[in-house]
């Protein structure tokens, strides 16, 4: 089988940094023609430049690939029609998209304002659907297509700090789930990854102890082009049989997370009261609860 992206058509949201721009490389060196959106905003979502998507953009030409610009907000409906209207009308078609696009506003839950939370699910989850919905009726007709879409290990698992970022995040993989099962029968995957990078994200941490030290220093190692070869496969031919599914990646390691499913059931046949729940159900399910850890916490192990 050929492993390449040749002539497959990508849109790549939040490609002017970080680990969008490490896949939208990648997936030009690989043969791929890539739409590079970002609109240059801060972490936080203030102000906008044309510099990064168009730097992007000369880097992939400069190597010999072929990539357009597209400085349209993922927060806006018709921005990210016009997104995808970038890489039909400049390359003919559209093969796969990476929502990728994401801003932070970190607060812990009681001092988060609305704004602070209307921004982050704007750009993050909302952000992720228009551009997908946009997609959606290109890959209908054509009868392929692939999603890759960034959760996060604090949708995943949590961190303190990042309620509203969490839901977003936590959000995605329910929106990814749902599109894996609505567009299966026209032949279009969806796939969620869980990444691990040490990008501008994550650079103004400050540790506040010795193992919070140890950890960022180990965090370094994880690069943001450890992740594309991960994004690349799924937009791949080499996956069409892989949909519905929540990956991570962390440094040299690849993981593949479990789904929501029962793990324990309790039944009382007159029927639960809050005594009979308070003296039964929950003594039969406490061995079973979930430790409440954060994200630092959900892999007991380094990667190499």
């Amino acid at each position: 089988m050929e492993y390449g992206l040749k002539d497959k058509v990508v849109v790549v949201t939040g490609a002017g940094n970080g680990i969008g721009r490490a896949i939208a490389m990648y997936c030009a060196q690989l043969g791929a023609k890539v739409v590079v959106n970002d609109i240059g905003t801060s972490l936080s979502g203030d102000g906008r430049s044309e510099g990064p998507a168009k730097e992007v953009c000369a880097e992939i030409e400069a190597a010999g690939g072929v990539a357009a610009p597209s400085l349209d907000s993922v927060a806006d409906p018709d921005g990210a029609q016009r997104i995808v209207k970038t890489a039909v009308e400049r390359f003919g078609r559209i093969d796969a998209v990476v929502n990728n696009a994401g801003v932070l506003r970190d607060k812990m839950f009681h001092k988060l304002g609305v704004e602070d939370w209307k921004l982050v699910l704007d750009t993050n989850l909302s952000g992720a659907f228009y551009v997908a919905v946009a997609a959606a009726p290109f890959f209908k007709e054509q009868g392929s297509g692939a999603f890759v879409h960034m959760t996060s290990p604090t949708g995943v698992v949590g961190m303190m700090g990042q309620a509203n970022y969490g839901a977003a995040k936590a959000g995605i993989i329910g929106l990814s789930k749902g599109i894996a099962l609505d567009m299966k029968a026209f032949g279009v995957r969806s796939n969620c990854i869980s990444p691990q990078a040490f990008t501008r994200m994550l650079a103004g941490i400050e540790p506040k102890t010795p193992e919070q030290a140890a950890r960022l220093e180990r965090a370094k190692l994880n690069t943001p082009e450890k992740i594309a070869p991960l994004a690349a496969y799924l937009i791949s031919d080499a996956a069409k049989d892989v949909t519905g599914q929540i990956f991570g990646v962390r440094r040299n390691e690849i993981m593949l997370f479990n789904q929501m499913r029962p793990i324990r059931s309790v039944t009382y046949g007159d029927g639960w009261s809050l005594q009979t729940i308070a003296e039964n159900a929950i003594p039969a399910m406490r061995p079973f609860l979930s430790p409440l850890d954060g994200g630092e916490y959900f892999a007991a192990w380094d990667s190499l």
